[in-house]
């Protein structure tokens, strides 16, 4: 599923700290990352990148969105332990990973199972998905958007 050129699928799901976002409410124009599980290796390097990058996203005009299925208590003790400054969306039933095709089949060790592959979506102001990134691999990662975001 490649949803660049398209409108994003809009998204409203409640935060941590217990406010409801909603996409296309938002001015200008937004990153939304989807991570696996709160609190994980992966995810928690992801999440600090682009808290410690929260600046230079907002420079940019940039909101900063992360999703997961984690629930909302989950997404608050993990921004509370590790700082975070980011937006953590809890999307609990899967509905908004389905719309972005982003709840997928994944192996490991020989095991299947469905889970949230790793993914970004970088949203112009008009909410259409002008970048997208899959199979995220976390090194670099944080930057490569950023740069993709600065030159928008």
């Amino acid at each position: 599923m490649d949803l660049t050129g398209q409108t994003a699928p809009d998204i409203e799901l409640p935060r941590d700290g217990g406010d409801t976002i909603r996409l296309s409410a938002i001015n200008g124009p937004v990153v939304v990352f989807f991570y696996p599980r709160a609190d994980t290796p992966g995810c928690t390097t992801e999440a600090k990148g682009f808290t410690d990058a929260a600046d230079a996203f907002a420079e940019a005009g940039f909101t900063v969105l992360g999703v997961s299925k984690d629930p909302v208590a989950k997404q608050d003790k993990f921004r509370d332990k590790h700082g975070l400054k980011v937006a953590l969306l809890s999307d609990a039933d899967g509905d908004v990973c389905e719309r972005y095709g982003v709840w997928v089949e994944k192996s490991m060790y020989g095991k299947t199972s469905m889970g949230i592959e790793r993914s970004t979506f970088l949203l112009d102001a008009d909410k259409r998905v002008v970048r997208e990134w899959r199979k995220v691999k976390v090194p670099g990662h944080v930057d490569d958007v950023l740069g993709a975001a600065q030159a928008l």
